[in-house]
């Protein structure tokens, strides 16, 4: 009888976790950008009436580049 699991494209199983893996990923980073945000807008306004002038990163700059941090901690192994 033929053994026919050798030949079985494992490529195609891997894309499909690579797949989900960055589906998840990327939910992951939506959630704690979002939750980021808020934080981000009230620290670059106080930031603002504290200095009288405006820093150099937006709020949005800021949470997007702490969802950067945060989420790849999560998916460390």
């Amino acid at each position: 009888m033929t053994d026919f699991t050798t030949d079985t494209p494992i490529e195609v199983k891997q894309s499909r976790n690579a797949r989900a893996a960055k589906r998840e990923y990327g939910a992951y980073f939506a959630v704690i950008f979002f939750a980021c945000l808020p934080l981000a807008l009230f620290t670059w306004a106080l930031f603002a009436l504290r200095n009288f002038r405006l820093p150099e990163k937006d709020p949005v700059q800021t949470a997007w580049s702490q969802a950067g941090i945060i989420t790849p901690m999560i998916f460390q192994r």
